[in-house]
């Protein structure tokens, strides 16, 4: 479907801008990785898949646990830089260009799948539960954290979207991977018997500017969304509204401190 071919290219493209690395460095998020092997009890040895693995959140602390390490993602850059990081930790991952809907893997092949705000912004989310299943082995377990609905980041990109072209009908929302529910549909049928828990990682910025600087800047899709608003004259309308959102967050000492709520699902599969 040309269609969905166009979708995916977009993607590509909209998450090579900015510097991905950057905001996870600055926000500490590649901690919430490292907690989720710890999570699922990554051993050495173990065949490991870090699905939509963006610069290796959950891959290279795999690959420092032991576990032999396969990371997917859809954009090179993405790949390029998360490629750099594990040189740098001294640990061997296989990076491999690909699609969360269609991997580049044979049935059966990981003892343990995990992915970190990475899945959730593929298209089609039954077509990634599906895949996710597949490529895992008889007892193999699943991790995945996602941002919620509810949360601090389910307002902001609600936000963002405004400001973005509008999605197909075929396009899933990303933050339904925060609803408990909807995940349990999309997994039905598919073997894995499912846990959720609610989870929190505190963000400090030292300043509202520096926060809505830090996500404009740095995460592609806030980026894309920063170029068209500034293309059609809205940039201010967007700024505000950001603004307003951080403002909210904002302590005495005039840092924005708040916990970013996640959905963390875990599962075996049968």
């Amino acid at each position: 479907m040309q269609q969905l071919a166009d979708v995916k290219a977009a993607a590509r493209t909209v998450w090579a801008l900015g510097d991905y690395d950057a905001m996870l460095r600055t926000e500490g998020l590649y901690a919430v990785g490292e907690a989720l092997v710890r999570r699922l009890d990554v051993r050495a040895g173990e065949r490991v898949v870090d699905v939509a693995c963006g610069t290796g959140n959950a891959a290279i602390p795999a690959a420092v646990a032991g576990a032999r390490v396969t990371g997917v993602d859809l954009t090179p850059e993405m790949l390029e830089i998360a490629r750099r990081r594990a040189d740098d930790t001294g640990v061997h991952v296989d990076w491999v260009e690909g699609d969360a809907e269609d991997l580049p893997l044979p049935d059966g092949c990981a003892d343990v799948v995990l992915s970190t705000f990475g899945c959730m912004f593929a298209p089609r989310h039954d077509v990634v539960a599906d895949e996710l299943a597949r490529v895992l082995t008889a007892g193999g377990r699943l991790g995945m954290c996602s941002w919620t609905p509810d949360g601090v980041f389910g307002e902001f990109f609600r936000i963002v979207a405004g400001y973005l072209p509008e999605d197909p009908e075929f396009v899933d929302p990303p933050l339904a991977w925060g609803d408990e529910d909807r995940v349990r549909e999309r997994f039905e049928g598919t073997g894995l018997q499912l846990d959720f828990e609610r989870a929190t990682w505190e963000i400090d910025h030292p300043s509202v500017d520096a926060a809505v600087a830090c996500y404009t800047d740095n995460l592609g899709p806030v980026t894309q969304a920063r170029e068209l608003a500034t293309a059609d004259g809205r940039w201010h309308q967007l700024h505000t509204e950001l603004t307003d959102l951080f403002a909210r967050q904002e302590r005495g000492d005039g840092r924005v401190v708040f916990d970013a709520e996640y959905l963390l699902v875990t599962g075996e599969r049968t």
